[in-house]
């Protein structure tokens, strides 16, 4: 997405709309965690869609944190050569 972060829209419980127009989003946490992000970095993502939720002017700034949290934690560790 436009801030790096990737959801999709679900239903939630007692949905009163149809399934193809939802009014939850879902969002998956395997690649977080084979990053090896834990509960702290977790919250800080939490924050970060709060951010935008509060306001969509956030965007382009909530891009560059997630761009650096993931930097902190690459998705393959780096191999000797």
């Amino acid at each position: 997405g436009r801030a790096n972060i990737t959801v999709n829209k679900n239903t939630v419980p007692n949905e009163s709309r149809s399934p193809f127009v939802t009014s939850g989003i879902r969002s998956g946490v395997p690649l977080v965690t084979s990053r090896g992000m834990k509960e702290e970095a977790i919250t800080k993502i939490a924050q970060l869609i709060c951010d935008i939720l509060d306001d969509e002017a956030n965007v382009e700034a909530v891009a560059i944190k997630v761009k650096k949290l993931c930097g902190q934690y690459p998705l393959y560790a780096k191999s000797p050569v």
